[in-house]
């Protein structure tokens, strides 16, 4: 697979209308993509050589099939990931197409089916990762899961994103934010790979068991800065 050429300029154009306008969600994947180098071919590569990625593979599985059909969600145990995953997208009305329509000028396909399953696959475990790490939608829980993404990844566009994120933030929060990532960041790095998983048999067990198995400890940091925040409010 051919390496993503480097677009620094349209990274930044990107990156500074996101910046105006934090809804824009498609500029975060212009950023990512601008930026991203080899880094998304490098997770394919894992991905191949794990017995995991394999199977999922050669099943030709769809995540997005999966967390898009609710009432089977709906019908699993209270404690099982899928119904920790299910009120964390109903409470904040999201649907998983939402990231799909964000990403849509992204052609995963150009590099084979395979590596598009990947790809689409490791997009649409957004959620999943929100609701394992417990970082929720505001600004700073978005920014501090960038901080852990990247760390699973080492894509310089989620990096990029991430401290433009903070830096904005250390307005608010104060240099506390750079503790929060920096925590986000090495959580992201102690925890298993999380791209590989097998998120179709993880959503049927508890969640308290699936934070254990994957090491994502609680969010210290980030608790505490809102905890905070809404104090001074």
């Amino acid at each position: 697979m051919a390496k993503q050429r480097m677009q620094p300029i349209a990274a930044f154009q990107a990156l500074r209308r996101l910046i105006a306008d934090p809804e824009q969600t498609h500029e975060v994947f212009t950023v990512i993509r601008a930026l991203s180098g080899s880094a998304l071919d490098r997770g394919f590569r894992r991905f191949t050589n794990t017995a995991t990625g394999r199977m999922i593979l050669r099943e030709k599985r769809n995540l997005l099939d999966t967390l898009n059909n609710r009432e089977a969600l709906a019908e699993l145990p209270a404690q099982s990931l899928a119904r920790h995953y299910l009120n964390f997208v109903q409470t904040e009305n999201l649907t998983a197409d939402g990231l799909v329509e964000a990403s849509e000028e992204i052609d995963y396909a150009e590099n084979g089916p395979s590596f598009a399953l990947f790809a689409t696959r490791q997009r649409d475990m957004h959620d999943l990762w929100h609701t394992l790490t417990r970082y929720g939608r505001d600004e700073l829980g978005e920014a501090l899961l960038l901080a852990f993404t990247y760390a699973q990844s080492r894509n310089r566009g989620i990096g990029i994103i991430c401290l433009a994120g903070c830096l904005e933030l250390s307005k608010t929060y104060g240099r506390g934010v750079f503790r929060a990532a920096y925590q986000a960041y090495r959580d992201g790095k102690n925890a298993a790979w999380l791209p590989a998983q097998d998120w179709e048999y993880l959503l049927t067990q508890p969640i308290d068991e699936v934070r254990q198995a994957l090491r994502i400890p609680e969010p210290v940091q980030y608790s505490t800065l809102r905890s905070e925040a809404i104090a001074a409010a």
